[in-house]
Formats: structure tokens, C-alpha cells, sequence
């Protein structure tokens, strides 16, 4: 068994190797897999936006304080 003697090697990440692994995507030269999720993210943020700003009437009289 060749990976018998390999530490950690099925384990989880730990702190340090998840910091390296965001560090080597923000930084890949892979721009098309970097760009799709960006842009999936940002989209998912502005149909949350959209949907929890939809309950506002901006036409309806607003309360006189």
C-alpha cells in the first residue's frame, strides 16, 4: 500500500491548506472557472436582494412620523 505512510492524506483540510487552496484559486490562471463562480455568487446574491426587497410598495403613502 503505497499511501499507508502518507499523514493526513485523507483526512480533512485543515486552516492552513484551506488558506493556500483560496489563495491558489483567487490567484489561478484559470479565469473561466474563477469568473463562473464569481458571477454565480453575485447572481445569487441579486435574486436574494430582489426577492426580500419585493415586499416594498414604493407607490403606497408612507407614515407620516
Amino acid at each position: 500500500m503505497s499511501g499507508a505512510g502518507k499523514k493526513g492524506s485523507t483526512g480533512p483540510f485543515g486552516v492552513v491548506e484551506w488558506i493556500g487552496a483560496a489563495c491558489h484559486f483567487a490567484t489561478d490562471r484559470n479565469d473561466f472557472r474563477r469568473n463562473l463562480l464569481v458571477n454565480l455568487g453575485l447572481f445569487a446574491a441579486g435574486v436574494w436582494v430582489a426577492r426580500n426587497l419585493s415586499d416594498f410598495d414604493l407607490m403606497s403613502p408612507q407614515a407620516v412620523v
